[in-house]
């Protein structure tokens, strides 16, 4: 069988990357892919026909990465004709609606830090007016990981609701607000497989959201990331599994909305207590967490996603990984999130790596024999590793042989520092 896979950023790659060594695929395409992929098709990602019509001819099994076309429906338009691993459009919207996902989690007792949602900006700065709480102030909708602003004190909390809900910063998305209670501790992503009834658990993986080291600046759509995170205290993994990952299954097919796919839990271990709360979910693989889940697995991630089309995960073994950590370092456009340049050629793809790096590609595509930048996220540096120390400096010596423009690359010099 082929695959073809929606999408072109690091994610894909790196998913591309890991199913393309199992021995029941013959052939990976991508729709439309980046300069770092092959076989890729000039077709957006939400021409659900043309993907379609493809995937058909080509006998492709369609693995569906970023969010935009899981929330446009493309499951439940294509999955009658073609295997397509991904969740429908009823199940997105743990994603796609903050307060949709905060109210299922209340209603299910999943643990989630105290909210308010808000569709009028002056109630919301009323509310910001009469609390003492730290806060975090989330757009409703999609913002591609950065409609999130942690607050410092009230005037970073009234500047987003501005920002969200006035100027529209992020459109649409930010008619209605979540306001949440900020906490304090470690975040750690928690991604599952699972076929609407069962769901297999990955290992543990963070990420760096914030532009700038030490966690400062703001959101992105992440600047690294490693795999194993020692904040989840081995004794309480299953745990969490039971109280949060599968209740979130049992309590989606009890609404009608079975959730087949990869299912991410955004988790934050509060310092104090060490109690695990789920500050969002998203619908999808997380990057630049699959790029590091993606080096450590054993498993043939082909035979976990068929299975979960076909509805018999519980026939499946617990996914295998390899003992080495791995660290991921993503290199950008000097200005992302914000503002930045296109079109920089890219140096020093062809250097010597050893067989533990990877370089996955996101922000790029091919002119001729050039690779240039063509977004924000460019790269996505992966490193194997004995352990976190050693993967580290593995990543950082890889990132110093790649560059463009006028030292227009940017990353995080702390990716990994604190695992």
């Amino acid at each position: 069988m082929n695959i073809l896979i929606v999408g072109s950023g690091g994610r894909e790659h790196a998913l591309g990357w890991k199913l393309s060594q199992s021995q029941s695929v013959n052939k990976v395409y991508y729709c439309p892919g980046n300069g770092g992929t092959i076989n890729n098709l000039p077709y957006s990602i939400i021409d659900f026909s043309k993907i379609m019509s493809f995937a058909i001819k080509n006998n492709c099994l369609v693995v569906v990465g970023p969010e935009e076309p899981l929330t446009k429906g493309i499951v439940n338009e294509l999955s009658d004709r073609i295997s397509i691993f991904g969740p429908t459009l009823e199940a997105t919207r743990l994603e796609a609606s903050k307060s949709f996902a905060k109210q299922f989690m209340k209603q299910n007792n999943i643990s989630t830090p105290e909210f308010t949602s808000f569709s009028d900006p002056e109630k919301a700065k009323d509310f910001v007016y009469n609390t003492d709480k730290s806060l975090v102030i989330k757009a409703d909708g999609l913002a591609a990981g950065k409609g999130v602003v942690v607050c410092e004190n009230k005037e970073d909390a009234l500047n987003a609701i501005d920002s969200i809900m006035i100027r529209k910063n992020f459109g649409n998305s930010g008619n209605v607000i979540v306001i949440e209670e900020r906490l304090f501790g470690e975040e750690v992503s928690l991604i599952g497989i699972s076929d609407g009834n069962t769901i297999i658990p990955m290992a543990t993986a963070q990420d760096h959201k914030r532009i700038y080291d030490n966690n400062t600046g703001p959101n992105t759509g992440g600047m690294g990331s490693f795999s194993p995170s020692n904040i989840i205290p081995i004794d309480s993994f299953n745990d969490i599994i039971n109280k949060i990952m599968k209740k979130t299954i049992h309590a989606m097919k009890k609404n009608n909305t079975p959730f087949v796919g990869f299912l991410y839990a955004g988790l934050m271990i509060e310092k104090d207590t060490q109690k695990p709360y789920v500050l969002e979910y998203n619908v999808r693989m997380g990057d630049p967490e699959c790029q590091p889940l993606m080096m450590r697995m054993k498993s043939d991630l082909f035979n976990y996603i068929k299975c979960s089309i076909s509805g018999t995960l519980d026939t499946l073994p617990p996914l295998e990984w390899y003992e080495n950590a791995a660290v991921c370092v993503v290199m950008a456009e000097k200005g992302y999130p914000s503002t930045f340049e296109k079109r920089n050629v890219i140096h020093g793809l062809n250097s010597t790596f050893g067989d533990n790096i990877k370089i996955f590609h996101a922000g790029t595509l091919r002119n001729d024999n050039e690779v240039l930048t063509d977004g924000g996220r460019v790269l996505g540096v992966t490193a194997l590793g004995k352990d976190l120390t050693h993967a580290r400096l593995e990543a950082y010596e890889a990132v110093k042989k790649i560059h463009w423009g006028k030292n227009r690359e940017y990353y995080r010099k702390d990716i990994g520092l604190n695992g």
